[in-house]
This record gives structure tokens, C-alpha cells and sequence, in this order.
């Protein structure tokens, strides 16, 4: 065999095998990708606000159970949260004080871009419990349609006249909301979106209000037009 003949069958067994390692390397890589576990992001476009309750980190939700764990990052200032779903509630996540404490920017009781991730526990969909008329406080009937049952009511920090933002309701619609805890009620038109059935500002707050509490647990929401 020449050598001629010799040097180029040695060239092509040399590019035959660093074509082979790359196409290997390829699909290695592409394996690795694929593999890459994906964040499981949920309840997309859901604004987060605040419970007004103390105690440790945590959250409550309508859409997961207890024991969920969830990650929460205010999409506005890049920091973020993880916390246990402790207990029922109107929205996917609503952070108790010492929890949204680590993602507020100053001054504002939202976050209207959020980030919500299922990071550990349960999946399921969390059973909402109907609210029912409190010991000693005499409660109006309903005059409307009655809607969002179970659901919780809480504050947007949002100033102006009394309004409220809703997830499910459109622009316009008008929404009663009676706390069933004290008797006191307020309608309202929806002038934005919101990831709650219905989430007051806080003037229409302020009508329906306990003293000290930025969380209506036991509301009655009806649609009147």
C-alpha cells in the first residue's frame, strides 16, 4: 500500500471517530436536557397579596392543600419565598405577613407580577368550606346570586374609591360582599383583574372591616348585575 494511500485512510478513520464523539456528545447533551426537571409554575397570571395574620412564614390557598409547598417570587424586584400552604383561602396563594415581608417592594400589599411554583407536597385541589352566618350577628339575606363560595376576601393595598379586582369577573360587574362576622356589607364594581374571586381596595375594605384584620374568612359574595 502507498503511503499516500496509508496517510489518508488515517485521516478518515481520525474524523470518523471525532465525528462519532460529537454526535455522541450531541445527544448526551440533548439527553441532559431532556432529563432537566422543568419548575412546575402554577396558577398563571395570579396576583399575590397579603392575609394580615402573624405568626410564622406561610400561606393559604384555594387551590392546594395543606402541606403544599410553593414558591412565590415577585417577578418586580427578583426576590422570592417558599412556604407551606397551612389553610384554606379565596386565592392560589395569599402570604401571611412575615412571608410577603420577603418579597413587598415598599409600600405596596401586591404583587401584581408573580411567579407561583409547586415545589413539594400535595396536588389536589383543596375543598373550599362555605361560610355560614356567625353566633350573634344578624346577617341580611342574599338579594343577588350568590358566587365564589368558600372564598376568602382580602385587600389589594390599592387606594381610591371603593372598587374591587376580580379573576373571575369581568370589568363592570358588580359585586356585593357581605362579612359574615359582622354583619357589615358593601358593593362594589370590578375595575381590574386580580387572582381572586374578588379582591377589595382599601376604601371598599374599610366598610366591611374587623378591627385590626385585613382577612375576611367567612364572606358571602354575590354578583348583583
Amino acid at each position: 500500500m502507498s503511503r499516500k494511500r496509508t496517510v489518508s485512510l488515517k485521516k478518515k478513520l481520525v474524523l470518523s471517530v471525532v465525528t462519532g464523539a460529537l454526535v455522541t456528545g450531541a445527544v448526551v447533551t440533548t439527553m441532559a436536557t431532556g432529563n432537566a426537571a422543568a419548575p412546575d409554575i402554577v396558577c398563571k397570571g395570579s396576583t399575590v397579596t397579603l392575609s394580615g395574620e402573624g405568626g410564622a412564614p406561610a400561606a393559604s390557598s384555594g387551590t392546594f392543600p395543606v402541606g403544599t409547598k410553593l414558591k412565590v417570587t415577585n417577578l418586580d424586584n427578583g426576590q422570592s419565598t417558599t412556604v407551606a400552604v397551612n389553610g384554606p383561602s379565596g386565592s392560589c396563594v395569599l402570604l401571611n405577613n412575615s412571608a410577603f415581608d420577603k418579597v413587598r417592594e415598599p409600600g405596596k400589599n401586591l404583587i401584581r407580577r408573580a411567579r407561583i411554583e409547586r415545589v413539594g407536597g400535595g396536588g389536589a385541589a383543596a375543598g373550599a368550606t362555605g361560610a355560614a352566618g356567625a353566633n350573634g350577628v344578624k346577617v341580611p339575606p342574599a338579594t343577588g346570586e350568590v358566587v365564589c363560595k368558600g372564598s376568602t376576601v382580602t385587600l389589594s393595598g390599592e387606594g381610591g374609591a371603593p372598587a374591587a379586582s376580580s379573576g373571575t369577573f369581568p370589568v363592570g360587574t358588580k359585586l356585593k360582599v357581605t362579612n359574615l362576622d359582622n354583619g357589615q356589607s358593601t358593593t362594589v364594581a370590578v375595575n381590574g383583574p386580580s387572582g381572586s374571586c374578588v379582591l377589595l381596595n382599601n376604601s371598599a375594605f374599610d366598610k366591611v372591616r374587623e378591627p385590626g384584620k385585613n382577612l375576611i374568612r367567612r364572606a358571602r359574595i354575590e354578583r348583583v348585575d
